[in-house]
């Protein structure tokens, strides 16, 4: 591979220039090559939003537990091994152990090919979204082991949802965690002495996110199904804007 260091691997054009783009430093990269187009940033931008409306639904609706958010769920695992009232330990041991099972089925799916194999993976996570709606329409209510179903529903897809999109490697749009992300808009802000690089794109993240946990946040008030069902059709205009994004062009 052209520019490539000894023992780098190299993983298809598009992995090779989202790892170029991700590692070069600020300033360096054009907007051509700044880890995808326009279409593909507004599906990246839905599967954020995505991540809010989850959030919500587990956080609000099945005990505490993130499924999105594993730093926040390690922590939580922490206090509830520390006693603290209202945090289960199974509840956080579950989403960490089913979102490291999606995150596995994710990586291994998205390996097989290029954009068109994270789309299969992606395409996978709204199917198991879409289940998770019904399951929580069926038995919301009825105890701990039927949340602890809907639980494992909505963690195993966003495990599946960090590990296709980690394999773009487009920069400022991991869609599930913001810390790198608010820390990149203060680090590399003019008051910083940085030049702002894809400031809009780090704040429409964090935009998203929130207006997502918003939106759960209310349809919680309606119900764990209603939520869950908003973050599938959500998935779901993310994906159509990626298939349309990867499909092959005539000619």
């Amino acid at each position: 591979m052209s520019g490539t260091g000894p023992g780098v691997r190299s993983e298809g054009p598009f992995h090779e220039a989202s790892g170029r783009a991700a590692l070069a430093g600020e300033g360096s990269m054009t907007a051509a090559t700044d880890g995808g187009s326009r279409r593909l940033l507004i599906a990246l931008q839905l599967l954020t939003f995505t991540t809010g409306l989850v959030d919500a639904a587990s956080v609000l609706g099945l005990g505490h537990v993130f499924t999105a958010n594993m730093t926040g769920n390690v922590v939580f695992l922490g206090f509830a091994l520390g006693g603290t009232p209202g945090v289960s330990i199974a509840g956080s041991l579950v989403a960490l152990a089913f979102f490291l099972v999606g995150a596995g089925l994710g990586g291994l799916i998205a390996r097989r090919g290029e954009r068109q194999a994270v789309g299969t993976a992606l395409a996978l996570e709204l199917g198991l979204l879409v289940v998770a709606a019904g399951a929580a329409a069926l038995i919301d209510g009825r105890g701990a082991m039927a949340s602890g179903a809907v639980l494992v529903l909505v963690s195993a897809p966003m495990g599946i949802q960090n590990a296709a999109v980690r394999r773009l490697g487009v920069p400022d749009m991991p869609t599930t965690v913001l810390t790198l992300t608010l820390t990149g808009i203060a680090a590399d802000s003019s008051l910083a002495g940085g030049t702002n690089p894809r400031l809009g794109r780090r704040l429409g993240a964090v935009f998203s996110m929130l207006a997502g946990a918003l939106l759960g946040a209310l349809l919680m008030k309606r119900g764990l199904a209603w939520t869950i069902g908003a973050a599938g059709i959500s998935h779901a205009a993310g994906l159509a804007g990626f298939w349309a994004e990867t499909r092959p062009r005539a000619g």
